[in-house]
């Protein structure tokens, strides 16, 4: 028998999205209700132990429920976020994971359920109207589809899709022309069951080799890194190490249709993806050092220290939504770095959440080309900014229904570049404002105005989100809501280097982390460097970099061999500074 609970807001899954999606729509008012699977919210940022999250680093896409939550890590992590080399935060997930658990308890409107999977959605007409778990049945006004492999889209008979489009369907460059021998053995890009290593400083326990372990898989693993550089490549606080490596790594992509054809074979594939990862960690046990061991405590699973609570899906099922998001709306326009604003068939600008990750599609074994969305930024390259249309989030031919993972409406070869967890993130909150206002207007989502939505995400009171990529614009300028929403206006007039003409005088540069001084030096390709003068100083020679539009700007014009003095948080994984504030020598 189970119990029946009516809501206005019910969000199924507790991952990445989720989560963002249910604080959201609570924080509006909604009565809401999440329900998860595992003990953890954040999905990729945490239960899927991805704690050296990739895209919207630079300060200016730091907004919304995304901006807040690296706010909350810096402040609560011991030792600061300059860990790895592949991101510049990395956080003990067990950290990321307190922060969701503290805000979702602060809403006494949001009710948190865990350990319950859809079993079951009922529809009335083309509405979905509520949703069956084992110990309960939840009816409310709107459903988000929070779930890591888009389970209610299967479970609501609503029209989505699984695995590649061909290139005549959407005129994307990087698409195949027609069915190969690569998506015929990867129908969707390879998760991966992230483990934890720690090094112990001494001899740790035994890895022990799994059922099924092919160690000769892993050779090659970290040729041309060295064997410490790779480690480095996901360090985290307190000697911790995250293994999401792609190069003969832990990505597992066999039989992936498994995730699919019935809960049996999916624990199948997981169970299988836990063991692969097990053997990696063995592998680097006996090959870089007795001294590295699985983790004991970082994820709440006695039974496998080490491994994460759930596999890192990169691919889901993914709507057929009122537009698809395809690779030509995320590459940078001609003779630009921002991809063009999203236009509804209205003719409304229709963003709602952005990113800029490079796009970046994972098959084991096999490299697979796509077009370039990268640039150089602030001494480093990262990549162009795009921006998420309502539409994308609201099924075709289905009410009561919001998307808000991976599952968006989005093309196989552009869900590279959204999958991303900042830009999830920022898809999450969108949904649950939509959800909200939604429940405040008595309408569906396919009929709430756009402009509506974007101006509550602008102006939330709690964590503000941009919609539109403005590169030199910080959320703390106090021209931030005017030229979002003159962008919004004029869509016309989006700026192709994506830098709006805000007032320049204004600085968001702060003095933190530590000072340095030395003499600056910058190379034709754009790369910055600072030899510091302090002889005192354990490393003399560092890379520049800086994720602050006005460090940018005066990095770019400071001239070569004059003396520089940086506030800056040093990350000896990346041989870099990462420079906060400026005193120009």
């Amino acid at each position: 028998m189970f119990v029946t609970i009516t809501a206005e807001v019910l969000v199924v899954g507790g991952g990445t999205g989720g989560t963002a999606a249910a604080i959201q729509a609570a924080r509006r008012g909604a009565q809401t209700v999440l329900v998860s699977a595992g003990p953890w919210l954040g999905g990729m940022l945490t239960a899927a132990g991805v704690a050296a999250p990739d895209g919207n680093e630079l300060v200016a896409l730091r907004t919304g429920i995304w901006g807040a939550y690296l706010q909350a890590l810096r402040q609560r992590q011991v030792g600061g976020l300059d860990w790895s080399w592949v991101s510049l935060f990395a956080y003990d997930p067990r950290v990321g994971a307190q922060i969701f658990a503290d805000w979702v308890q602060a809403l006494p409107n949001l009710r948190w359920l865990v350990g319950q999977v859809p079993l079951e959605v009922q529809r009335v007409g083309d509405r979905l109207a509520s949703v069956r778990f084992p110990d309960y049945e939840i009816r409310a006004d709107v459903i988000l589809d929070g779930t890591e492999l888009g389970d209610l889209l299967a479970l609501g008979d609503v029209p989505h899709r699984w695995g590649w489009e061909w290139q005549a369907e959407f005129d994307e460059p990087s698409a195949p022309v027609a069915a190969n021998e690569l998506t015929e053995r990867y129908p969707v890009q390879a998760p991966t069951w992230v483990a934890i290593l720690q090094d112990y400083g001494e001899i740790a326990p035994a890895i022990a080799a799994p059922p099924t372990a092919d160690p000769n898989c892993f050779t090659g693993a970290w040729d041309g890194y060295g064997g410490e550089p790779f480690l480095h490549y996901g360090r985290l606080s307190s000697d911790l190490f995250m293994l999401n490596w792609p190069q003969q790594g832990n990505d597992w992509g066999d039989r992936l249709d498994r995730l699919l054809t019935s809960e049996a074979a999916r624990r199948e594939w997981q169970q299988e993806a836990r063991w692969h990862s097990q053997a990696f960690a063995r592998y680097i046990q006996e090959n870089l050092g007795s001294r590295y061991g699985l983790a004991s405590a970082v994820f709440p699973d006695p039974a496998s220290p080490g491994l994460a609570l759930q596999a890192y899906y990169r691919e889901s099922r993914r709507l057929r939504g009122l537009a698809t998001v395809t690779e030509r709306d995320i590459l940078p326009r001609a003779g630009g770095q921002v991809a063009a604003l999203p236009m509804n068939k209205q003719g409304e600008m229709s963003a709602i959440a952005l990113g800029n990750y490079p796009n970046d599609h994972h098959y084991p074994g096999v490299e697979f080309p796509l077009a370039p969305k990268s640039m150089r930024w602030g001494g480093r390259w990262t990549g162009t900014p795009f921006a998420i249309p309502y539409e994308a989030l609201i099924p075709a031919t289905v009410d009561g229904l919001l998307a808000c993972e991976k599952n968006i409406s989005v093309s196989h070869i552009a869900n590279g570049a959204t999958r991303l967890q900042p830009i999830v993130m920022g898809i999450g909150q969108a949904a649950g404002m939509a959800a909200a206002l939604c429940v405040e207007q008595g309408c569906q989502p396919r009929e709430l105005s756009v402009r509506a939505l974007q101006a509550a995400l602008l102006t939330d009171p709690d964590a503000p989100a941009a919609i539109i990529p403005l590169l030199n614009l910080p959320p703390e300028h106090p021209q931030w809501v005017q030229w979002q929403c003159e962008y919004g206006d004029r869509p016309d007039t989006y700026p192709l280097d994506g830098n709006c003409p805000c007032d320049s005088n204004f600085s968001s540069e702060v003095a933190v982390g530590h000072f340095y001084t030395g003499y600056f030096s910058a190379s034709e390709a754009g790369d910055y460097r600072l030899d510091l003068t302090d002889s005192s100083a354990p490393k003399r020679h560092w890379s520049l970099i800086t994720a602050r539009p006005e460090v940018a700007r005066r990095l770019a014009d400071f001239p070569n061999g004059k003396t520089l003095g940086v506030w800056a948080y040093p990350n000896a994984a990346g041989g870099w500074l990462l420079a906060e504030k400026l005193q120009l020598g």
